[in-house]
């Protein structure tokens, strides 16, 4: 009869934002606004390098591959938290909770593989630039993609595996803003050591991992940007990869926030805060970074709206 008891939790009730009425519309307002401006930012980057000659190149194949992740991850999360913010929170059930934290992660490790392999990128293309076109062929880097987005759905398999075999009990309410594996350990009335191993065991390989590469990559990028012997030189070999070591800062040091540095002492205010920058507002500002740091897209940009001026006059 426990037993029985212990699963009769099926939904899991999401508090999001608690306050006020208007701070909640306002709240709304911004995200739908937010929202909108992403899926129009990425999904420009994707027709431009899908339409434009000049941006046929491993480096903009793989920025397009991120602009396709950041819509998956925004539309992942917004929707549902547009609709919890209207109704002062929100009710999912735990086959939709466990769906929403797989698509997640699943991005996360993607996007955790991809700015690795455009560390590698950029790596060959200053370091061994006689080499890049034999190296970063349209194969080899299509190949690649392909493996990180199956690489990703395998290893979230583990965790669907093992929360879909755990017993819930309640209270079933959690404050945060969508479903995290946190969610799943809080409502858990099992023993959590399976899904600790392997968020031990997915951490090092797709987070410190892939961190360790790029933090090489960059070393070596860095060391041979300053044995160059003009300024002129040095700028423009660095301006080639400083867009991508922004975005890098800024996703790893939110999800580093989140997730692996210690939460002991922080408000469940900053831990939402700190979800919603890597969940929300780093997908709208990852194309802002490549147009604006990006002579290319800005000159793509450009001959587009003078051929839509054309086809008008």
């Amino acid at each position: 009869m426990q037993e029985n008891n212990l699963t009769v939790v099926t939904e899991l009730f999401l508090l999001g934002f608690q306050g006020s009425q208007y701070f909640r519309i306002h709240l709304f307002c911004l995200l739908l606004v937010v929202y909108c401006g992403t899926i129009c930012g990425n999904l420009l980057i994707i027709t431009l390098v899908s339409t434009s000659k000049t941006l046929h190149t491993p480096m903009y194949f793989f920025i397009s591959q991120l602009s396709i992740s950041d819509i998956l991850v925004i539309s992942d999360i917004v929707p549902n938290l547009l609709h919890i913010l209207l109704n002062n929170g929100g009710a999912i059930t735990i086959a939709g909770c466990i769906t929403q934290f797989y698509v997640l992660s699943t991005l996360e490790i993607f996007e955790c593989f991809l700015l690795t392999m455009m560390s590698y990128d950029r790596y060959v293309a200053i370091c061994n630039p006689l080499r890049y076109t034999s190296v970063m062929t349209g194969v080899y880097c299509v190949a690649l993609t392909i493996i990180f987005w199956m690489s990703g759905s395998c290893f979230n398999l583990i965790y669907v595996i093992t929360v879909k075999n755990m017993i819930f009990c309640g209270p079933p309410i959690t404050d945060h803003l969508f479903c995290d594996i946190n969610s799943f350990v809080e409502l858990s009335c099992s023993d959590t050591f399976i899904v600790d191993l392997a968020t031990y065991l997915i951490g090092i390989l797709c987070v410190l991992i892939p961190t360790a590469i790029i933090v090489a990559s960059y070393t070596y990028i860095i060391v041979t940007i300053l044995r160059i012997p003009s300024s002129t030189g040095r700028h423009k070999a660095f301006s080639t990869c400083s867009s991508h070591l922004i975005v890098v800062s800024i996703f790893y040091w939110t999800i580093f926030s989140v997730y692996i540095v210690p939460t002991k002492g922080q408000t469940l205010t900053i831990s939402k805060i700190l979800s919603l920058l890597y969940t929300v507002f780093t997908p709208l500002v990852n194309p802002i970074i490549f147009s604006l740091r990006n002579k290319d897209i800005k000159k793509a940009i450009q001959v587009a709206v003078h051929k839509i001026h054309c086809g008008y006059i």
